[in-house]
């Protein structure tokens, strides 16, 4: 072959390449009525302001959960680990005199970044049960030692009465949530966009890879090691961004921030909307939250067993989640 002939099929590659990427970040509809819905939701619902927060809050979990099982395909069972470090974080910094909420919410995923890191060093070298098992371990591990911290963390009491400065300096966060909302959409909406880059890049082209064939991905030249922990740690440091958010607009932290049953909801959240599609984990988080609210409104004793046969109904007839319907 000529050098010319290798020249027009190089430039033929990188065209290809151009045009995949660009395929990949074009936004979809479904990501345009998210959020608008949310911001539109913000008018059209004023006295559910906090609940419209606590709703892109569980989206952004959600995302970090996707991010870490449905693009790169590592199996975690203890995911709100990382999400409670983050609202600890906030929380105690807050408690003890740092009122300051972004610099707070910087801590929160500096913390849970850090710690996912060095859990990352041994996720790394595990796949399947052992995975779970360790991720699930941890988390119980984390629990226990926030329940048994009670000098930092008041224990079984949890942290109230946090009290924050103006958003920068400007906006109190106010009885009704007006400025909990706001603040929680701006955030969330940047790490979004973060993240979407993040996937749509040939990282995010690497993790899917990863996902598909672990064993041949590493003939291609990349570490599947480092990738395992960038996402790792990536995906820790969003879980505790949306952590830190919940304990400030809320303005208490407490021990389910921590549990298991976050870790589980967060899977059903993810099967709901559709693994490995951002937008579809925000949606399944938004119709989680929704159908929660409104079932534990209509039947305050049994509205798990409803949720659970809603969540039944939705596996059986989408297939593949609600983003599969689209």
């Amino acid at each position: 072959m000529t050098s010319n002939a290798i020249e027009e099929k190089t430039m033929d590659l990188a065209h290809a390449a151009h045009g995949l990427f660009r395929t990949r970040s074009r936004w979809r509809w479904p990501e345009f009525a998210y959020w608008l819905a949310m911001l539109a939701s913000i008018f059209i619902f004023p006295t559910h302001l906090i609940l419209i927060a606590q709703i892109m809050i569980t989206g952004l979990f959600a995302l970090s959960f996707d991010l870490l099982v449905g693009y790169a395909g590592i199996g975690s069972l203890g995911h709100a680990a990382f999400f409670g470090i983050g609202a600890y974080t906030a929380g105690i910094i807050a408690h003890n005199g740092w009122n300051e909420p972004i610099t707070g919410l910087l801590a929160a995923a500096l913390v849970a970044g850090i710690i996912g890191f060095l859990l990352s060093i041994l996720v790394a070298r595990l796949t399947g049960i052992a995975l779970l098992m360790i991720t699930f371990g941890v988390g119980l591990l984390i629990f226990e030692g926030a329940h048994s911290a009670k000098w930092l963390t008041n224990g079984d009491d949890g942290l109230s009465g946090i009290t924050l400065s103006p958003v920068l300096g400007l906006f109190d966060f106010d009885f009704y949530g007006r400025t909990a909302v706001w603040y929680t959409l701006g955030v969330a909406f940047l790490i979004y966009l973060v993240v979407r880059r993040i996937v749509n890049s040939p990282f995010g082209l690497q993790l899917e890879g990863m996902r598909e064939n672990i064993r041949r991905v590493p003939a291609l030249g990349i570490s599947v090691r480092y990738r395992y922990m960038a996402v790792f740690t990536l995906s820790a440091i969003v879980a505790g961004i949306a952590g830190g958010i919940l304990a400030q607009i809320t303005q208490t932290v407490a021990l389910p921030v921590l549990g298991f049953d976050r870790s589980a909801s967060v899977l059903s959240m993810g099967m709901l909307g559709g693994m490995g599609s951002l937008i579809g984990a925000v949606i399944g988080a938004a119709v989680y939250m929704i159908a929660q609210d409104q079932l534990s409104a209509l039947n305050p004793t049994y509205w798990n067993f409803w949720l659970g046969l809603f969540l039944v109904i939705a596996v059986l007839f989408a297939r593949g989640g609600l983003m599969a319907l689209f």
